[in-house]
């Protein structure tokens, strides 16, 4: 025998019901405003625009509505994701170059294809807006009106033929009750449709935002073409640490430890016949091993010291402060460990940062602090120098950006002639 149960809708299922169609009817009612206030920004910042190309102000003024455009598309794209409780497809911005000036940004938002996507959606969003918004609105107030037509039917004129009405287009006769008792059930037969018109409603509205808002191939050939940055990155980081480990060697610990061999053997010769000129030789050795050592801990601490490893970055970043010649106020906020390539690139940033605030910079202090925001660790060190540094080619900043990019990351500098300097590093913490 087979058994059939039957679901009973729950209290909160009908609350949460209840609360998803109040969300919808808030979505379509607010995309009036929001769509008239789109229109009138659109259309009139284009025209003025393209009126005074001619003579060069309307570049700006384009990019301005562009960049307004750009503003609330983000807000349609996220009321639209609230309302349907999902993501939309991925979009993409061209990322405009770091120190550009501003006839340099404007043309690269004039140029940017998802922007004018933007703007053909301010122009089209607003009769979707206020179709679906005047549909929904009317179509609830009729049902709403028709449902409650016994509590204002009193109110209507008493004439002969004030008394025709739906009942009387329908059958020809005239009743109060059955006016009554049509206007009721069709009230309730709208009421009772609107959850699924509302819903279509939204739907419309949502798939024109997904059709104008989003280019999830754009964004995935600019996601590719990072990915193969990262790459290049790494590739070009690697290859510089691993010459300037063979040059630090070679400058540095080998000497001495040719040095070191060439006294140890000296001292093996004169041990025989003359041990008291051996002793000083002896002495110059264990100097010469001393010092190739300190520099071998040098250079291992530029690739990822033993304390990153064993205690974390918050240890490593303190330890870092506290071998700086320039007095550094520390502030770390890393809850638990992080991914090791993320602590490793942002214990890197600060040593880097640290030593060139101590040898171009200038400065009386610095200040270093690490935090996450969300899913990403923002790392920044600051100083109160003299200024003027820059990530262009053939610098030490620009090393700095590539490591940065190995890990998806992203590194912005503010220095402007006499200071301060702010490095900011943000660094993704989610491994793939």
């Amino acid at each position: 025998m087979t058994t059939m149960s039957l679901a009973v809708p729950t209290p909160a299922d009908t609350e949460e019901a209840a609360g998803g169609l109040w969300r919808r009817i808030a979505y379509l009612l607010a995309g009036l405003p929001l769509g008239v206030a789109a229109f009138v920004v659109a259309v009139a910042g284009f025209s003025l625009g393209v009126s005074t190309l001619i003579l060069w102000i309307g570049v700006p003024i384009l990019a301005a509505t562009l960049w307004a455009a750009r503003g609330l598309a983000t807000v349609e794209r996220r009321s639209t994701e609230r309302v349907t409780g999902r993501d939309l497809p991925p979009h993409h911005y061209r990322v405009a170059v770091p120190g550009a000036g501003r006839p340099a940004l404007s043309m690269a938002m004039i140029g940017d294809p998802q922007a004018w996507r933007d703007l053909l959606h301010a122009v089209l969003g607003f009769p979707v807006g206020l179709a679906t918004a005047l549909i929904a609105l009317c179509w609830g107030v009729g049902g709403l009106g028709g449902l409650l037509f016994v509590a204002w039917e009193w109110a209507l004129p008493d004439g002969p033929e004030d008394r025709r009405g739906l009942f009387w287009l329908l059958s020809g006769t005239e009743s109060r009750i059955a006016e009554i008792v049509v206007n009721t059930v069709l009230g309730a037969v709208v009421l009772a449709v609107f959850p699924w018109l509302v819903r279509g409603l939204v739907a419309a509205r949502a798939a024109l935002a997904r059709g104008l808002l989003t280019n999830q191939t754009a964004a995935l050939r600019a996601r590719a073409e990072e990915l193969a940055t990262g790459r290049r990155a790494a590739v070009h980081v690697e290859a510089t640490t691993m010459r300037r480990l063979e040059r630090d060697l070679h400058d540095g610990p080998q000497q001495r430890l040719v040095r070191m061999t060439m006294d140890l053997e000296a001292t093996s010769r004169r041990l025989d016949d003359d041990p008291e000129k051996a002793r000083p030789l002896l002495d110059e050795a264990i100097a010469q091993s001393r010092e190739a050592l300190a520099e071998l801990r040098a250079l291992s601490r530029g690739i990822a010291p033993p304390v990153l490893s064993d205690r974390g970055l918050d240890a490593a970043l303190g330890a870092a402060a506290a071998r700086s010649p320039v007095p550094v106020t520390l502030d770390v906020a890393v809850p638990g460990r992080l991914p090791a390539a993320v602590e490793t690139t942002a214990y890197y940033v600060v040593t880097e940062a640290l030593t060139n605030v101590a040898k171009h910079a200038a400065a009386s202090r610095a200040t270093v602090t690490a935090a996450l925001d969300d899913d990403r660790l923002v790392v920044s060190v600051e100083d109160d120098g003299r200024g003027g540094a820059h990530s262009g080619k053939g610098h030490g900043l620009a090393g700095l950006a590539d490591r940065v990019t190995t890990v998806d990351g992203t590194l912005a500098i503010t220095s402007p002639a006499g200071g301060p300097t702010v490095l900011t590093a943000s660094l993704p913490v989610r491994e793939s």
